[in-house]
């Protein structure tokens, strides 16, 4: 099995397992989201600092959290990305998945206008339509609706604006992501603690709900350890596809398996993320042919360069072996 294919599997796999997080989430619909929220931040940083270990990058933990400026960014991705955890448990709960599944769609589209704004980033015609289709999605939703998608745009920019200051992060995303909990981990420990001190705490409540809030951890830790297997192996257009999994299946979850209601407004607004999302793909992935073809190219100049080099040198050692031959030859002295 190769290794792109092997980082195919691995990224799949995550996706199917974010996908159906919500299913997860709602067999802890008896316990109130934020200490769901609480022991799943206090697992994931036990199941993260476990792997961290067990990987032997606990001096590269060390070293994230040990300059105040680094600490303060993941500090602030931290809470950003709980945001967006957070949401996912409430989504479940009031039972509404599926703005959670259309804030996931309109995310990459966010992020790309934030890379515009922010970081300067060129977009080309293709990936302007498919930004304008997503501003479209939301303004007709909010227009059919009465009511912004508030849910929604809020995970896309929790996500979005996580991804702009992980970039300016430059530790990898195990260890990054440990940091994260870590910071957090404190408050969600007082609050367990608080919670079960005031003898409204879940845990001890029943075996499956205590299993089901630990495990939190595990099945927060596992989807990102495949995904880090998978950006090692296969390239960032591949991934991006792939990664189109997670929240179509948490649609899918939303209309078949939860329930939830599908009106014309929300049809409409997926059709159009779901078309802008094909048109950014397409370009996306022109561009990096585009890009992989001259970085080919460069890489071919540079070894006929290197092999050039090389000749040269050889000759030259030749050259220069010659003409000691024939000094030494032109000084020897007559026969007798």
């Amino acid at each position: 099995m190769s290794q792109q294919f092997q980082g195919v599997l691995a990224m799949i796999a995550a996706c199917v397992i974010w996908g159906l997080s919500p299913l997860y989430y709602k067999f802890l619909t008896h316990v109130p989201a934020p200490e769901v929220m609480a022991h799943r931040m206090l697992w994931s940083a036990v199941s993260f600092a476990l792997l961290v270990a067990v990987q032997g990058k606990l001096a590269r933990l060390r070293e994230a959290l040990s300059s105040p400026r680094r600490a303060g960014l993941l500090l602030l991705a931290a809470l950003l990305i709980s945001v967006n955890w957070f949401l996912l448990i409430v989504s479940v709960q009031i039972e509404r998945v599926m703005e959670t599944a259309l804030g996931l769609y309109i995310f990459p589209l966010l992020a790309v206008l934030i890379g515009t704004v922010v970081l300067k980033e060129r977009l080309g015609r293709l990936q302007w339509i498919a930004v304008a289709l997503a501003a479209l999605a939301v303004v007709q939703l909010t227009f059919g609706l009465g009511v912004a998608p508030w849910l929604s745009l809020t995970v896309a920019t929790s996500f979005a604006l996580y991804g702009l200051v992980k970039k300016r992060v430059a530790v990898g995303p195990v260890v990054s992501v440990t940091a994260e909990v870590l910071l957090l981990s404190p408050v969600a420990l007082v609050y367990v603690i608080w919670r079960q001190a005031q003898g409204m705490g879940a845990l001890g409540a029943d075996l499956p709900t205590d299993a089901l809030l630990v495990l939190s951890g595990v099945a927060t830790a596992l989807p990102l350890m495949l995904f880090s297997a998978a950006v090692q192996r296969i390239g960032m257009g591949t991934l991006g596809l792939i990664q189109y999994i997670n929240p179509t299946l948490q649609f899918l979850t939303a209309v078949f398996l939860l329930d939830e209601p599908l009106n014309r407004y929300q049809v409409i607004a997926f059709a159009l993320i779901w078309a802008g999302l094909a048109l950014y793909s397409v370009q996306s992935i022109a561009r990096a042919r585009v890009q992989a073809r001259v970085q080919a190219r460069v890489q071919a100049e540079v070894q006929a360069e290197v092999r050039a080099e090389v000749r040269a040198k050889a000759q030259a050692r030749v050259q220069e072996s010659a003409r000691r031959k024939s000094a030494m030859a032109s000084a020897a002295p007559p026969p007798l």
